[in-house]
């Protein structure tokens, strides 16, 4: 279908892909805000589950697309590079909240569990690209245990949300998860859900076409589908989560901010476990080069930085996490493109 148009035009569907990932992901923050509201559920636990599995549609089809076509470092770079470009824009949306440092405002139980159980989540394909190569019916148990941990994960999380063990310190700058207070919440929760699930399928459309993009312009320029995935489909499928983030934050919603990305990164984890399943030519973890690899510790080590200031909760200004985040992302990149 794309291999007869030309290269200049490639990109400009792309684009235009971009776009509709992007748009969808903007209306699908109020909705998800709204829906927290009605259903009672609080702003992190919503954002880590459901608007952070949903803005995740788009890198979902690129993945198991990619590993349907054979393209294992694709299909392991696009999610894997999500999950760094995503907490980079963590960095982005502290910048622009001005009032304070948005770890510490954001303060939530349920953020801090999230990001230790994503780092959990991203030891499991290490562990499986260093282990010796095991396939059941062509899926590796490493991808079994992956859905299995982020079931239990958000079991847990749920659990914390009606069951705090602990609570953060409140202070003037901590901005508290309350239902807003308009005509908007006349809405049943129900009323939102069409809507919603409308543009689940419309950013799984532009996914799908993101995809077979990538894969056409990776053969026709040469590129290494680690390049492709971890830089272009990567930050093309994750524009929802910035666009998601930046509106929460400027809407107030500071928790449904840092939730969707952290829960965006968690689902993000399960693209591996599609990928095994779409690749039929044995394990996903031991098809992947090195270059693969050295994105999964990218992730680790911002997973990392981020757990350490949503617990530190540096008070005033850009945190250091935020410099951090950014310097490992950017680093990351330069490294790659030499």
């Amino acid at each position: 279908m794309f291999a007869s148009l030309s290269t200049s035009v490639l990109f400009a569907l792309g684009g235009l892909a971009g776009l509709v990932i992007l748009v969808s992901g903007y209306r699908m923050t109020g909705l998800s805000d709204q829906i927290a509201d009605r259903t009672g559920l609080g702003e992190a636990l919503v954002g880590a589950a459901l608007l952070g599995a949903a803005t995740s549609m788009s890198g979902t089809v690129v993945s198991l697309t990619s590993a349907l076509d054979g393209r294992a470092s694709l299909a392991f770079s696009n999610g894997i590079g999500g999950i760094a470009a995503q907490t980079a824009f963590l960095a982005v949306a502290d910048m622009i909240y001005r009032r304070a440092n948005l770890e510490h405002a954001a303060a939530d139980l349920a953020n801090v569990f999230q990001a230790g159980l994503l780092l959990l989540l991203l030891t499991v394909p290490l562990m499986a690209f260093t282990a010796p190569e095991i396939a059941v019916w062509g899926i590796h148990p490493a991808s079994i245990a992956l859905f299995i941990i982020y079931v239990l994960g958000m079991r847990a999380t749920a659990r914390l949300r009606e069951e705090p063990m602990w609570h953060p310190v409140t202070t003037p700058d901590t901005r508290a998860d309350r239902p807003e207070d308009d005509r908007e919440a006349e809405k049943s929760a129900y009323s939102l859900v069409l809507p919603f699930l409308a543009l689940l399928v419309l950013m799984a459309l532009a996914g799908w076409s993101v995809a077979r993009i990538a894969a056409e312009i990776s053969d026709r320029l040469e590129l290494s589908d680690t390049v492709v995935g971890a830089t272009m489909t990567a930050v093309l499928t994750s524009l929802p989560e910035l666009v998601t983030t930046l509106v929460a934050v400027r809407r107030g919603a500071l928790q449904l901010a840092v939730g969707g990305i952290i829960g965006g990164n968690t689902f993000d984890t399960l693209f591996l476990t599609l990928s095994d399943i779409g690749y039929r030519d044995g394990s996903l973890y031991h098809a992947i080069t090195a270059d693969d690899l050295f994105w999964l510790t990218v992730a680790m080590l911002m997973t990392a930085i981020l757990s350490l200031g949503l617990i530190y909760r540096e008070r005033r200004g850009i945190g250091w996490e935020s410099t951090g985040l950014l310097v490992v992302y950017i680093g990351a990149l330069g490294l790659q493109v030499m």
